[in-house]
């Protein structure tokens, strides 16, 4: 089997949780509020920072406040980047180490903007080896519109059909579904206790990242 690889970034590549939980409670202490236990915050975390604004405020975007705790929200995680504590998942260095002995193509597709991805990505030499990252801002529609996975493939130079897209959330698994993309789901990323992943109906459901090295080369 020859296929290329795609990977979503935070719960897949990245445990980013540990940076989330403590910018949004340091934001929420300022506003003298209580924090927000970790494993609240790994559930929502993949929704995006708006996620977390709700979570902690317990407001939704109609509140007059919303948008201003989104900025401080934000400009906290982009000085926390810096000092990240965010870690490649056990196994994961050891699967792109492989992916590039085996001179397959992989890169990265997120909703993460720039801003805060590039930053983050370089603390981790094993990603210098992507071959491409296409982040939110780098399109007009984020996932689960396959537009990301599309430009992903065009910088590849590679069609849809001959790469796997792995992701931890529904939303990654729609992507790939609608850019014809053979979709791969972990069971080690951020969503909700007693979630049945196969309700999102991927490919492949995996539990290491073993598992795809497995699938792909063995």
């Amino acid at each position: 089997m020859s296929k290329h690889v795609l990977f979503d970034l935070d719960g897949t590549l990245l445990d980013t949780a540990r940076d989330f939980t403590q910018v949004l409670n340091q934001l929420l202490r300022q506003y003298g509020r209580s924090d927000v236990s970790h494993s609240k915050v790994k559930e929502k975390v993949s929704d995006g920072a708006r996620a977390l604004v709700k979570l902690g405020f317990e407001i939704d975007e109609s509140h007059e406040n919303f948008n201003a705790y989104l900025q401080e929200l934000l400009d906290i995680y982009a000085i926390k980047i810096t000092n990240t504590e965010a870690e490649l998942y056990q196994g994961i260095p050891e699967l792109l180490n492989r992916i590039n002995a085996e001179n397959y193509k992989w890169g990265i597709v997120t909703n993460k903007p720039s801003r805060f991805t590039t930053p983050l990505l370089k603390n981790y030499s094993v990603i210098q080896d992507s071959a491409v990252v296409i982040c939110a801002d780098q399109v007009s529609q984020g996932k689960p519109s396959p537009e990301s996975l599309f430009l992903a493939c065009d910088n590849l130079k590679i069609e849809p059909k001959e790469c796997i897209y792995v992701g931890d959330h529904k939303r990654d698994i729609d992507a790939g579904k609608n850019a014809n993309i053979e979709t791969v789901a972990v069971s080690w990323g951020y969503f909700k206790k007693n979630t049945q992943l196969k309700e999102w109906n991927p490919d492949l459901i995996v539990n290491t990242p073993q598992e795809i090295a497995a699938y792909l080369f063995d």
